[in-house]
């Protein structure tokens, strides 16, 4: 069964056939194979969306969107600006920054990617930065948007593995802080060596905390809702809510950027985004139940323990085979398809399920910069109208440093497991 799901899954990849229609393709025939009644592929989808806190998704979606058109993302490249304006490449360094803060409150990366790229692409240019260095910049450090909490693949991830939603939340906090110096320190390598951004700001606290001031509606923002979900005041799901009404008030009663027009664009885009995601996470988790049954995590852990005993190695090998599978498959399918199929196996090496979620994200973040399904690279391509080539080759030193990045987070868990661990969410 196994055989037959993989083989007609790749020839349908391999003939160009989206990876939804695909799955749904490989699955049928599997089920065929062993006499399964069909009914199952659709109480399977029907299950796997009814959860609660998946609800939390198109929420945060819609959010990230109204920030975006109600003037948030400009805001905090503002502010960012105000601090790092005075170093060489501040505009570089202000545009990961503007990321890492955006990212934690959209939870998407191709809208973190989009949001800020909007503004400092045009900027960086104006200033003497090359345009496909601005363009990889942006993707690169819209990956953010799946680390920094709160996370839509997180959210999935965390339903598959059954674990703490809110504790996978805090346990992203460090690791996106460290990954966000890593692309920083890249930034400022090459801006250094090209001789972009020489020409830099005075840096003047009265004017940084003015600034503060006046943007302070949107900085308030990732206060308020992870403030309110680690405080206990409401569920991510509720967090969510509460993201997507503060957004229209400031968007519409503040900044009165926000028309009604632009409030329906925001939707749609939303709806269309979540229409494809509920396809894809149903159809991704009767993917892999037919995988669970075939006991595939069984196979796996009994080929792994044959190349090493040694947790480290196992980690390695696993994180290279989904750098390479990230080329090919979109983060959610991803993380549907093969949590059921590694967590056993990372959980009888001793790892922790909170600590692989981690792992899984950050190397689903080079994913989202690799072609040819590569969400990140793609939405700069539609922005910038570069060749996908050129923003690749400018990519080149931030995959890098992410895939450094990533092997250090599994080799030293106590990165990731701190702040759950002093926090009880470590169970």
């Amino acid at each position: 069964m196994i055989a037959l799901l993989f083989i007609v899954f790749t020839i349908c990849l391999l003939l160009g056939i989206p990876i939804i229609i695909s799955i749904g393709i490989g699955t049928y025939f599997a089920l065929q194979e062993v006499n399964i009644p069909l009914v199952i592929l659709s109480k399977s989808i029907y299950t796997a969306t009814d959860n609660f806190p998946l609800h939390a998704i198109p929420f945060f979606i819609f959010a990230g969107a109204l920030m975006e058109e109600g003037g948030m993302s400009e805001e905090i490249v503002d502010v960012m600006m105000k601090v790092v304006g005075w170093i060489k490449g501040g505009l570089a360094i202000a545009a990961v920054l503007g990321c890492m803060f955006f990212a934690s409150m959209s939870g998407s990366g191709p809208a973190t990617a989009v949001a800020i790229g909007f503004i400092v692409i045009p900027s960086m240019v104006t200033r003497g930065y090359s345009k496909d260095f601005a363009a990889a910049l942006s993707s690169s450090a819209g990956t953010l948007g799946i680390l920094i909490p709160p996370s839509n693949p997180m959210i999935v991830y965390g339903v598959i593995a059954q674990t703490s939603i809110v504790g996978l939340f805090i346990s992203g906090f460090i690791p996106g802080i460290f990954v966000t110096t890593i692309l920083i320190l890249i930034a400022y390598v090459i801006c250094r060596r090209r001789g972009y951004g020489i020409e830099v700001t005075k840096f003047s606290l009265r004017e940084l905390l003015v600034t503060c001031w006046l943007r302070k509606w949107s900085l308030l923002t990732p206060f308020i809702i992870l403030g309110g979900i680690y405080g206990g005041v409401f569920t991510p799901v509720e967090g969510a809510v509460v993201a997507v009404n503060y957004s229209l008030l400031v968007g519409v009663l503040i900044h009165k950027k926000l028309s009604l027009a632009k409030i329906y664009d925001c939707l749609s885009r939303t709806c269309l985004i979540c229409g494809a995601m509920i396809i894809l996470i149903g159809l991704s988790t009767a993917f892999g139940e037919l995988l669970t049954l075939a006991q595939a995590p069984q196979q796996v852990a009994s080929f792994l323990g044959m190349i090493s005993d040694d947790w480290r190695v196992i980690y390695l090998i696993i994180i290279a085979f989904l750098v390479v599978l990230g080329c090919f498959m979109d983060t959610m399918a991803t993380i549907i398809i093969l949590t059921p199929i590694l967590l056993p196996v990372m959980v009888k090496l001793g790892i922790h399920p909170i600590h692989f979620g981690i792992i899984f994200v950050v190397t689903n973040e080079i994913a989202f910069l690799t072609p040819p399904v590569g969400a990140n690279l793609f939405a700069m391509v539609s922005v910038t109208g570069l060749p996908i080539e050129r923003i690749s080759k400018e990519e080149m030193p931030f995959i890098v440093g992410l895939i450094v990045a990533v092997v250090i987070l599994a080799i030293v868990p106590e990165i990731t497991l701190f702040l759950p661990r002093i926090t009880g969410y470590l169970h």
